[in-house]
């Protein structure tokens, strides 16, 4: 239900509290929504909670507080059941003020400020410049843009970041296997890279290489000859900016956007690293053993300590992440979020360990983070496992070019982060109300194609009454809105602003996903059960209303999405 009519029936039963015990707390009045529809719209057990203090009987309470409500033209009726819960059920009139504010408030309908402005940084993506980006690539793009615009939708101050791990033994091995493939190498060659890329993008990148360097007739013989493929730091360079650019073409044919990027290169260039372990190290937080710099990290939780530098040298994975995250804390972002790959959980304790170890203020707890599993592609029943240009993994750009840029983003941020993902190929090109992201777009169609028909057939609403919504809501007439089907979509069409809240609240933005496929669910069944231009005005007007109102939260709910919102399909 919405918000403003939970705050409405809230209001209600502060008001009751005061006067039956006004010593008491408000805090303590919480409303649910019962399981069974027989039960009401709203129930509040706070009787039950003040009983004991107040050394009543819980339902002696409920009668007492039931019985001090103020009068309300939203509230049909209070009930007391069981052992002392208060039932409220709405009046149709309560269900129906939600479409006026759908109306009037158009695509600001679910907008808070609750955030504050807070600057929240989402890092999401952050894939290894060595290859095109895969589908596990695409779900991570596909979460933290919805959640990215969840926060924002919610008053928050969000800055999207992608951080290249440009640096380390990956970055080594790729430049390796350019070299081999400029060289004339195959990956089946025994002199191969022992831990080479072999996809056919590498000789894609080594050809353009040597395109660049040649200069002659024989471009390939020429570079060769003039010892151009030696300059491995050259070719690293080279390979890094190619792939980086496809990887940005990538994100942009997936409608995902950056506001910054930050180079893990530079962090060592810039001499955060070395500052960060100093700092860990003059906090008395490292010690040596067996040649290598260990962190103290059971002092944090973490359940054993973890090394830092290797005997042989060079810092292991979890420590330019820490200097990294301490550029966050030092930008003013003082809440941060991840969204990572599941493989990436056994970093998370270090990382905070060493956050917390350099005595800045960096809270437990920091950063957040939402790991996602693994996504399996299936077409024909049969997993698809590899793409011929990437040579060993489905890219993101082949789901894009299959089944299109909506159906992607769609499907995978409808699943919780933390679930195994079936990515169905078949299904998602299907058009049927078990493909999620069609059965959505229908809905919004269907509803611009009966407004369509109103317009043709000169039953549309009014110009005057259209333009009278922006200033006066209360202009709509809607009170012939009372059938079952019609109370279910108004009922879902206020559980928006609500439900927005709790997927930002909660990073989940699979509940949007999940919303939406309920509410074109609602919508559906009332187009099949109901006719909207009838001949009595009062009814239409009213019908034409709800649509125009549902039209609307799915366009919204669709934008956060990054989801196109058709008005023929």
């Amino acid at each position: 239900m919405s918000l403003e009519i939970k705050h409405h029936l809230n209001t209600l039963l502060v008001q009751a509290l005061q006067q039956v015990a006004p010593n008491e707390p408000a805090s303590l009045i919480v409303l649910e929504r019962p399981k069974q529809a027989e039960h009401g719209d709203y129930a509040c057990n706070v009787a039950m909670q003040l009983a004991r203090s107040l050394k009543r009987k819980p339902r002696e309470l409920a009668e007492a507080l039931v019985a001090a409500l103020p009068a309300s033209d939203w509230l049909h009726s209070a009930e007391i059941a069981g052992p002392g819960f208060i039932n409220l059920r709405l009046q149709a009139a309560a269900r129906q003020n939600v479409v006026r504010s759908v109306l009037h408030q158009a695509d600001r309908y679910g907008l808070s400020g609750q955030g504050q402005q807070q600057k929240v940084l989402v890092e999401f993506v952050s894939a290894n410049p060595t290859g095109p980006l895969h589908v596990g690539h695409g779900r991570q793009a596909a979460l933290g843009d919805t959640l990215c615009a969840l926060l924002a939708s919610q008053g928050y101050a969000v800055t999207r970041e992608f951080y290249y791990n440009d640096a380390g033994a990956q970055i080594a091995n790729l430049a390796l296997s350019v070299q081999a493939r400029a060289r004339g190498l195959t990956p089946e060659a025994a002199e191969w890279p022992a831990d080479g890329y072999r996809g056919d993008y590498i000789s894609d990148i080594a050809q353009a290489y040597l395109a660049k360097q040649s200069v002659g007739n024989d471009k390939v013989a020429t570079v060769i000859a003039s010892g151009d493929t030696n300059d491995l730091e050259a070719i690293r360079c080279f390979a890094v900016a190619s792939l980086r650019c496809e990887q940005d073409l990538d994100l942009q044919a997936f409608g995902v956007r950056f506001d910054n990027y930050y180079l893990e290169s530079s962090l060592y260039s810039d001499g955060r690293v070395e500052a960060a372990v100093q700092a860990l190290t003059a906090a008395g937080k490292t010690y040596e053993s067996e040649g290598a710099l260990w962190l103290r990290s059971t002092d944090y939780g973490d359940d054993k300590d973890r090394v830092m530098r290797k005997s042989e040298g060079g810092w292991t994975y979890f420590v330019p992440d820490v200097a990294y995250h301490i550029t966050k804390w030092e930008r003013g972002f003082q809440r941060a979020i991840n969204i990572q790959g599941s493989d990436h959980h056994g970093t998370i304790a270090r990382v905070r360990a060493g956050l917390m170890a350099v005595g800045r203020g960096i809270p437990a707890g920091y950063p957040d983070y939402v790991l996602h599993k693994m996504v399996t592609v299936m077409r024909s029943g049969e997993e698809v496992k590899i793409s011929k240009r990437a040579g060993s993994y489905v890219t993101l750009r082949d789901l894009i070019d299959e089944v299109g840029r909506d159906a992607t983003r769609f499907f995978l941020a409808s699943r919780k982060a933390d679930s195994e993902f079936v990515f169905d190929i078949d299904l998602a090109k299907s058009q049927s109300e078990d493909n999620p992201v069609y059965y959505v777009q229908y809905a919004h169609a269907r509803i611009c194609s009966v407004l369509q028909q109103a317009e043709d057939k000169g039953m549309a609403l009014p110009v005057s009454l259209h333009t009278a919504l922006t200033s006066d809501p209360s202009a709509l007439d809607l009170s012939a809105l009372q059938g079952p089907r019609e109370s279910a979509l108004l009922s879902r069409l206020g559980d928006y602003p609500e439900m927005l809240h709790d997927a930002a609240q909660d990073l989940a933005p699979h509940q949007l996903a999940f919303y939406l496929r309920e509410l074109a669910g609602e919508f559906h069944a009332y187009y099949n059960a109901e006719r909207v231009l009838v001949p009595e005005q009062d009814v239409r007007v009213a019908r034409l209303g709800l649509l125009l109102a549902v039209r609307q939260v799915l366009r919204n709910g669709l934008a956060l999405l990054g989801v196109s919102a058709p008005d023929k399909m």
